[in-house]
């Protein structure tokens, strides 16, 4: 049996609408890939990403930086309550084969940081362009395209 491929889509916790369509969709895209989805499984590009993967029938994965599983967007299949505030990055870096930034502020940053540091591809839309490392895509099919190819 193949295990499934996991894919995290990292971002804020607040964005705008153009922002939240693209992580929804990019979400939607890996599930339909037959991707498991992570994130940190709250609000803003997490839920979004989360709405688009569960819809389209996916599992979503959400490790929380608290230890309160009700935290938890309404759209997270299966809830991992670390306790461990921003040090969950490091798990969410461990837990991913690959990695879809959409936007994102210093909590992204980080976890890009923590996947280059592991040599985990990671996919840039929108977000940081901190070193070579990190590919930049310009749609969120593009994105995941880009992500696909890189875990395969």
């Amino acid at each position: 049996m193949q295990r499934q491929k996991v894919v995290a889509v990292i971002g804020a916790s607040a964005c705008d609408e153009a922002t939240f369509q693209a992580a929804r969709q990019v979400g939607e895209l890996l599930a339909q890939a037959g991707c498991i989805v992570v994130n940190g499984g709250l609000s803003g590009v997490m839920d979004a990403a989360s709405q688009g993967a569960s819809e389209a029938g996916g599992l979503v994965v959400g490790i929380l930086p608290s230890a309160d599983p009700a935290d938890a967007n309404s759209f997270v299949s299966v809830v991992v309550p670390t306790g461990m505030g921003d040090a969950r990055n490091a798990i969410i870096a461990n837990t991913a084969e690959g990695f879809v930034a959409v936007a994102g502020a210093l909590g992204t940053l980080s976890e890009i940081a923590f996947a280059v540091k592991r040599n985990k591809p990671v996919v840039s839309l929108g977000s940081w362009e901190v070193c070579p490392e990190v590919h930049q895509a310009a749609t969120p099919r593009e994105a995941v395209d880009w992500i696909l190819g890189a875990v395969s």
